[in-house]
């Protein structure tokens, strides 16, 4: 067993800080009100170090408070897409080359209304994020970025015009289960059209783990930390094994 506890100014110590908006003016009660807040989830020790108003009746509070909280390091299970080692961009290209013997078609968009491209353009588009390429650059896929703010309707239909292997969806914005909404609408049309089956479904996004992804019908889920090869190296795998079932 390893047990852990957050660290502030020494180990163990259980520090930690906390920060959110309460629906009051900004002001003593309201620093007060915070501070009693966060000893009601069991912290100890609280003190309000920051408060701003937000508004009128919104106010903004940053805390410290101590926890005796601990987890079991040993036990902890990771919502990771794959404990593989996801392959270099020249090693995805040449196990497409060997082991399907044709270009890979991926197909990605932003779905609903956000507008946010970025999760969607660091793995599609071809300059990639931090060192490593985008699909766009792998020699042996055809990928489409679609953009944001693209309808799931939309987003099959062109799947199936360009005989799509695989499709992704980027989901940014989550304020009130947006993207729960989006990724459910999109498996169930999916299923409703027959077409389940047809697509390998990936879902990425900050706050997108697999877990969720999986329970909401997705092939795999990728969150923070995620880089084009690390989603080129499921697919083809995926592809893969499909081909020799």
């Amino acid at each position: 067993m390893h047990v852990i506890r957050p660290y502030g100014d020494t180990m163990d110590d259980g520090k930690v800080q906390l920060s959110f908006t309460l629906p009051v003016p900004d002001g003593a009660r309201g620093r007060e009100a915070a501070r009693k807040l966060v000893l009601s989830w069991g912290f100890k020790d609280c003190e309000v170090v920051h408060s701003a108003p937000l508004s009128a009746e919104y106010s903004f509070y940053v805390a410290y408070g101590k926890t005796e909280a601990s987890v079991d390091y040993d036990a902890v299970v990771a919502d990771e897409a794959s404990a593989d080692a996801s392959m270099s961009m020249d090693e995805v290209n040449e196990f497409i080359r060997r082991e399907l013997g044709r270009k890979v078609v991926i197909v990605g968009a932003c779905t609903g209304f956000d507008a946010h491209t970025v999760g969607i353009d660091a793995i599609m588009n071809m300059k990639g994020y931090n060192h490593h390429y985008g699909l766009e650059r792998y020699s042996d896929m055809d990928a489409y970025n679609l953009g944001a703010q693209v309808p799931n309707e939309k987003l099959i239909d062109y799947a199936l015009k360009v005989k799509a292997d695989a499709v992704l969806i980027s989901q940014v914005v989550t304020q009130k289960d947006t993207h729960i909404h989006n990724m459910t609408e999109f498996i169930e049309l999916l299923e409703a059209k027959g077409l389940r089956e047809r697509f390998i479904c990936v879902a990425g996004g900050p706050r997108i783990g697999n877990k969720l992804a999986v329970e909401l019908g997705f092939d795999v889920g990728f969150g923070r930390g995620t880089y084009a090869d690390d989603v080129a190296t499921f697919i083809v795998k995926r592809l893969a094994e499909k081909k020799k079932a």
